[in-house]
């Protein structure tokens, strides 16, 4: 498997630039994932690296090649769309050996090479239905089963489980990662939906407007973001952002909070006073032994069985502020209560919205 980098590479339609000079690299059998919000690009770049979108400026190379010019079919790469694109009037064996039969193999081979992806995918007991007659999961399957006969060098798959429904998402996440294990496959994804980037990516890429904000391992994106809006992609409830002034000494007032105090973090330490910045707690910080708390009042509770989140606020005007309450069933709606938590879990961020380490 081939690697991919990406130097000062640009995309403008016009005088519109909607890819704004990224640089990447992607080594060798890991499983990155593009992730942002809609509009921000991700669909694009991941186009771009196909060769269905022209480069506007910079280089893509593959395997150490510039692939700039170099027409799509030449790129040792197989993408998996959204749609499965599967031709209705042909079995599953036709579909995933077309390619083949196009590219002009001889029929032995073409068998072999479908039944050697089928066996993978556990499709074989499928191979002479038509699509009409798999389920959206299996269709799927299909059609990355098109893709690994070809042997690419880089699989790219375009928000492929945006069709499904949520049981067969979260069987499909598996089936994928399974599936990247066997192959030891170099692939790039494109997911809206932060908790499959998560789920999967040895790698995530987030971007934001064309521009990649951070890249890094999930755990180090949830744990260690750069920016707010690292912060507030990454994790599922969000966190939570409180507006706050540093005092005296580093400590930290909490305006929207009755200006509660804060004892002062590593951070704010080193700021002068009346300094303001933001302040990030993830729910999970929330603990019944915490040293500080905010008195809140809950407006929903949401019970997920092994544990609740509480959805409340100070005040009628404040923020929502998302509380989780592990397995706790004792809060209900209209309740106040004190949300302890250990004020050195929090995260602190300048007024441009920057990290502050």
């Amino acid at each position: 498997m081939s690697g991919v980098t990406l130097r000062g590479v640009r995309k403008s339609y016009g005088g519109l630039e909607v890819i704004k000079g990224v640089d990447l690299d992607i080594a060798p059998r890991e499983f990155v994932v593009f992730v942002g919000p809609s509009g921000c690009g991700k669909s694009t770049l991941l186009r771009m690296i196909a060769g269905l979108e022209e480069i506007s400026g910079g280089e893509l190379q593959i395997g150490g090649t510039r692939m700039n010019e170099v027409d799509p079919s030449a790129r040792g790469i197989a993408m998996v769309f959204q749609t499965y694109a599967l031709y209705p009037h042909m079995t599953v064996r036709e579909n995933m050996g077309f390619a083949l039969r196009f590219a002009g193999l001889s029929k032995a081979e073409i068998d072999k090479q479908v039944m050697e992806a089928a066996r993978v995918l556990e499709l074989e007991p499928l191979l002479d239905r038509k699509p009409k007659a798999l389920s959206g999961g299996q269709r799927q399957r299909v059609a990355i089963g098109r893709a690994i006969v070809r042997h690419p060098q880089v699989f790219l798959f375009d928000e492929p489980l945006s069709n499904l429904d949520a049981e067969l998402r979260v069987h499909m996440r598996i089936e994928i990662a399974r599936l990247h294990k066997k192959l030891n496959a170099t692939i790039i994804y494109v997911t809206h939906d932060q908790v499959e980037a998560m789920t999967l990516a040895d790698k995530i890429v987030v971007l934001r407007a064309g521009v990649v904000e951070q890249v890094g391992s999930p755990l180090t994106l949830y744990d260690d973001p750069d920016n707010l809006f690292v912060a507030g992609f990454i994790g599922s409830p969000k966190m939570n952002f409180l507006p706050a002034v540093v005092d005296a000494g580093g400590a930290l007032r909490l305006p929207d909070h009755g200006d509660q105090i804060l004892p002062a973090l590593p951070a704010s330490a080193k700021l002068s006073s009346g300094t303001q910045v933001t302040l990030g707690l993830r729910p999970e910080h929330f603990r019944p032994d915490g040293a500080a708390g905010l008195r809140l009042t809950v407006d929903l509770v949401e019970h997920l069985g092994g544990e609740s989140f509480a959805y409340a606020r100070h005040g009628e005007g404040g923020e929502v502020i998302t509380v989780s309450t592990g397995d706790s069933r004792a809060l209900e709606s209209g309740q106040s209560f004190d949300a302890r938590f250990d004020p050195s879990k929090a995260l602190l961020f300048n007024a441009q919205g920057l990290r502050l380490r």
